[in-house]
């Protein structure tokens, strides 16, 4: 009796040693795929970089009437920090958040090239410009800047996100935010973000 304890047993640890060196294999695997060049994930999202997005337009973080719907509706002056340096293009997508109902999209901007650092004020409302880049439609159903028209009397902030893309996403002009959204998936090299104040 002993005897066959002893091998039960025996067998037993052996069908453990070999599950533990079967998860050791695994884990093994599992790193190296990991750590395999153009794999995106969680490591692709840990190399993401930040670029300091800013607007000589504002006073402070506060938008001025001639940027809003109040005003001449101009569109704001916008500068960023050096992006990486596989930048292949850029894309800006301006938003309020604090619309009732809905986060309402304002800005769609893509396909800016990868030399650009700054967009000057008032630019043309048109889907196509001369340097190539092209507008999406806002939510107010134009091509361009529709300025901060918030409803009430309370402030509302505006998000301007600018994104450094490692391609050109060749979207067609009026392209939604939607649209940018899904096709720079998989493609961001880095942000920048601006936020600022609208109230009437």
């Amino acid at each position: 009796m002993r005897t066959a304890a002893r091998t039960g047993w025996g067998r037993i640890l052996g069908k453990i040693q070999l599950r533990q060196a079967a998860w050791g294999v695994a884990a093994g695997l599992l790193l190296a795929a990991a750590a395999l060049p153009g794999c995106r994930g969680s490591a692709a999202m840990a190399k993401e970089q930040t670029m300091e997005l800013t607007s000589s337009s504002f006073q402070g973080n506060q938008i001025p009437r001639k940027f809003t719907c109040n005003g001449a509706e101009t569109s704001p002056q916008l500068a960023w920090t050096a992006p990486p340096a596989d930048t292949a293009s850029f894309a800006l997508i301006v938003t309020d958040p604090d619309a009732p109902g809905r986060t309402f999209v304002h800005w769609v901007l893509y396909d800016l090239p990868a030399e650009t650092r700054s967009l000057p004020e008032g630019l043309a409302k048109q889907g196509q410009l001369a340097d190539g880049s092209r507008q999406g439609r806002n939510d107010f159903g134009n091509i361009g800047y529709g300025g901060p028209c918030p409803p009430g009397k309370s402030a509302h902030h505006y998000v301007f996100m600018l994104y450094a893309l490692d391609a050109k996403l060749n979207l067609p002009v009026g392209a939604t935010r939607a649209q940018v959204e899904t096709a720079m998936q998989g493609h961001i090299l880095a942000r920048g973000e601006l936020i600022a104040l609208y109230q009437r």
